[in-house]
């Protein structure tokens, strides 16, 4: 055997090893899932409707995953994990499981963060009535609803919005204090704190006031989104929808109920694709029950938004070198989470970046056009790079004639891309390139070794990316402009140099 040969076969079995040491943990972890806290068995009362029951999309295998549940008494105070993991820690049971049990009414419990300073709260045998809930309709189509203000889309909830079924002879009451709530889902400086609300309106009700015209029995996802046009602050909602799943241990994807009246947006394609359904509260005909519920922080109190403002001093790592050494300064969850929307699209997970790749390596320029967002957008996109076309068209000048190995110049016209065309491309792309914008948070669905490069306006000088980066432990590069005009030349000396430690 020669020298090439051996080589071959040493990466054949490294290959292997990682395949078999993921199947491990993905199986062995899934099977801790089923030993999480008891929840009552259904009860034999019979709605007076049920939702057909729908077929759950199984948790997809994810190279970067690590378990949620069997170290969540290991994770510290403002670790890597405590933030972008499990660490919702302490469990508070306000109706045990037990409880319920015996009383044949609902349970309720929250998993609280004091490294984020936020809870997800999950309960048994809980009726909404959208009646209740003063809001507009939702998912409409945007161009039904232009002009329409943005207060009459977020949610207020009326007395009676929201019940639990306490049993027979329970007097009707609030769920939780004013106490409890500023304590554990606290306000801080959310100006409308939607789900805080949510948990506030919840009453117990006796069980004979308890009627539900429809019954979902799957496990349900409660979600209100701010700023839902938006694509950081939508991924933001996606992290928090995702964690909250695994938080709470479901063992399949759940369904996803819109607790806002927001009409459709193009990323809800992602919404649809990562969870087993959707809908939206105000969407169904009468009083719902859920058996199993999940409430969602919002996206405000995830590390993602949280660290713009406070120091998350984090770095992106590979999961196998996590579960063979722990490091409280490293993290892989954003690499699982990222492979948690490219499985969605169907796209391979296991796939890494091929130091030649056989049809060249892509950059990707993701620009910024204009396009009606939401219905109080004027459709004009503000403009970060004021020289956006000059710059594409250098470089696409420059790449034509400068290498030797195949390097292709993808248009990232993301406005006009469907969430899935948008994703093949960041995963395919070599280097991501753009001005500072929401479209750049894409990113988080990156391959490792995919290089960042981010034109900064003067105006606009955040860390939203270089911070998402860093997370990821993927290299990032930055050109910080005087103004809002890049020099082509400029740009052009900073991607050749990328290029040449990529091998071109």
């Amino acid at each position: 055997m020669n020298k090439k040969q051996q080589t071959l076969l040493k990466v054949l079995l490294c290959l292997f090893a990682l395949n078999s040491i993921s199947f491990y943990l993905y199986f062995s972890s899934h099977s801790a899932a089923h030993h999480r806290p008891h929840l009552p068995e259904k009860t034999n009362q019979n709605p007076s409707k049920g939702s057909p029951t729908l077929l759950q999309k199984s948790w997809p295998i994810l190279p970067s995953y690590l378990p949620w549940l069997s170290q969540t008494s290991k994770v510290r105070h403002r670790s890597c994990e405590a933030y972008f993991g499990n660490g919702f820690t302490r469990v508070l049971e306000i109706i045990p499981p037990k409880v319920a049990a015996r009383s044949g009414g609902g349970w309720f419990r929250c998993h609280y963060s004091g490294t984020l300073g936020s809870s997800v709260c999950e309960g048994g045998k809980i009726r909404m009535n959208p009646g209740k809930i003063r809001m507009s309709r939702g998912g409409e189509r945007l161009k039904d609803v232009v002009g329409r203000g943005e207060e009459e889309e977020l949610p207020a909830f009326e007395e009676g919005a929201f019940q639990l079924d306490g049993g027979v002879g329970k007097k009707q009451r609030r769920l939780v204090t004013e106490e409890f709530l500023d304590r554990y889902v606290p306000a801080g400086d959310i100006l409308r704190h939607a789900m805080r609300e949510l948990i506030r309106s919840i009453e117990i009700a006796d069980e004979k006031d308890f009627d539900c015209e429809e019954w979902v029995e799957e496990p349900t996802l409660l979600v209100t989104r701010f700023e839902y046009a938006n694509m950081f602050h939508t991924v933001t909602d996606w992290y928090s929808a995702y964690v909250s799943s695994r938080v709470t241990g479901l063992p399949n994807r759940p369904l996803l109920v819109f607790v806002d009246g927001h009409c459709e947006t193009q990323l809800e394609e992602t919404w649809r694709a990562m969870f087993s359904g959707l809908r939206y509260a105000k969407n169904f005909s009468g009083s719902v029950c859920f058996r199993h519920v999940v409430i969602a922080p919002l996206g405000y109190e995830t590390p993602l938004f949280k660290g713009l403002t406070e120091e998350i001093d984090c770095h992106g790592a590979p999961a196998l070198d996590l579960w063979r050494n722990p490091d409280d300064k490293k993290t892989a969850r954003l690499s699982e989470f990222g492979e948690m929307i490219r499985a969605s699209f169907g796209f391979p997970v296991n796939r890494h970046r091929a130091e030649k790749p056989l049809l060249g390596h892509n950059i990707l320029f993701v620009r910024r056009e204009d396009y009606l967002a939401h219905p109080r957008h004027g459709g004009k996109v503000e403009s970060r790079l004021s020289n956006e076309q000059e710059v594409f068209d250098s470089l696409q000048k420059w790449l034509s004639n400068h290498f030797e190995c195949k390097v292709n110049l993808i248009n990232g016209l993301f406005a006009h891309m469907s969430m899935k065309e948008q994703v093949r491309a960041i995963q395919d792309a070599s280097v991501i390139i753009g001005a500072h914008g929401a479209g750049l948070t894409h990113m988080v669905s990156a391959l490792p070794k995919t290089v960042i490069l981010e034109i900064i306006s003067s105006v606009f000088r955040r860390p939203h990316f270089q911070l998402i980066a860093q997370w990821k432990g993927l290299e990032y590069h930055a050109i910080n402009l005087e103004g809002s005009f890049a020099e082509p030349a400029v740009v052009i000396d900073r991607l050749n140099n990328i290029m040449k430690s990529l091998g071109c």
